[in-house]
């Protein structure tokens, strides 16, 4: 089965920009809009209310998000534009509720500019010339988008108080991985922006509540790179870091020393069976019976458990060392899932 496409909201907004400045240049307010696509296509966008003020003259307008088929956080919301006119002669942008504010470099955005990024802008602007050549003050907002915010990257990212205006083509194709790996990239870049040169990556919660357990942190310096080890570890020696640390449980990052660089359960073996094949040749015995790592190393006696999981560190450390090469030195931390330190390998003075 096909899965549906939807629209991004840097297209919402764009064709909330072109209602509002149909009515704010005098004209009646339109039902629906046709917007041009950066691709030059043309789709029509149904506009949700338009709602006019006087003193000063202001119009906002409004469309309903639809991501389609794709999992997206905003799909369902409001995506306002409200414009007036403005002395100037150029567009200017406001970060209205909902949509957040850049901090940090790194982006494609600077910081105390709003979270609109450069493609939607072109969209937005061009929206509203097809309508006016006037000076023209565009806010967009997002109700709701401060609370869903939270949910997603823009916090680590540097961007405060809502969500960010997104989108390349205006359409939403049904693929959450493509958005995710895009999220990560933009992470790495804001740490490297921020002077980052020794980067810590975690699974998740676990791994990031246990990174500022044992580690002195910078908030840029942490990344949660999910499953996603393959894509993150191939970026690294793109940019200029000199150390990483890999910092979680063995139940994931046991599959990166099997060479499964993508850990999701659904498209890896079980790290348990990777320990199996490990702890016989390490400690001269059979590994502990459990269904989980967790569960293995909790049954061996603490020095046993120490060597187990320094040897575990030493191959994970391994494998990314053979993937990003002798200039970025790899170091890997292995928790529990208490966040105690079960052993580490590598020198780990960077993050001390």
């Amino acid at each position: 089965m096909s899965l549906r496409s939807g629209i991004t909201t840097g297209a919402c907004a764009a064709a909330a920009a072109k209602a509002a400045a149909a009515v704010l240049a005098g004209g009646p307010a339109p039902g629906e809009v046709d917007l041009r696509l950066p691709s030059g296509q043309s789709i029509r966008l149904p506009i949700l209310y338009v709602e006019s003020r006087e003193n000063p003259p202001a119009v906002t307008a409004a469309v309903r998000k639809d991501a389609g088929d794709d999992p997206d956080v905003t799909d369902g919301l409001e995506v306002r534009a409200t414009l007036c006119w403005d002395d100037a002669t150029v567009v200017t942008f406001i970060a209205g509720e909902g949509v957040g504010t850049v901090t940090k470099p790194g982006l494609q955005v600077p910081p105390g500019e709003p979270a609109i990024n450069p493609v939607p802008r072109q969209m937005i602007l061009g929206a509203i010339r097809e309508v006016t050549r006037r000076g023209v003050r565009v806010e967009i907002s997002v109700p709701g988008g401060r609370e869903i915010a939270a949910k997603t990257f823009n916090p680590r990212l540097g961007i405060v108080g809502g969500l960010s205006i997104l989108g390349t083509t205006g359409i939403v194709r049904p693929y959450c991985t493509r958005a995710l790996h895009e999220a990560l990239r933009c992470a790495l870049d804001v740490a490297a922006a921020c002077q980052v040169t020794a980067p810590v990556l975690v699974p998740g919660n676990v791994g990031a509540r246990a990174a500022r357990r044992h580690f002195s942190l910078r908030d840029e310096q942490l990344v949660e790179v999910g499953n996603a080890w393959g894509f993150v570890v191939g970026l690294l020696p793109e940019r200029t870091f000199s150390a990483v640390l890999l910092l979680g449980h063995p139940g994931k990052l046991a599959k990166l020393a099997a060479q499964e660089w993508d850990t999701h359960s659904a498209r890896s073996s079980q790290a348990t069976q990777y320990l199996g094949r490990l702890c016989p040749e390490v400690l001269q015995h059979p590994a502990p019976e459990s269904t989980t790592a967790e569960g293995m190393f909790a049954a061996l006696p603490a020095e046993e458990r120490k060597t187990l999981a320094d040897e575990l560190a030493r191959r994970v450390r391994a494998a990314v060392a053979n993937r990003v090469g002798s200039r970025l030195a790899a170091s890997v931390f292995l928790v529990n899932m208490a966040g105690e330190c079960l052993g580490s390998d590598g020198d780990l003075a960077p993050w001390r």
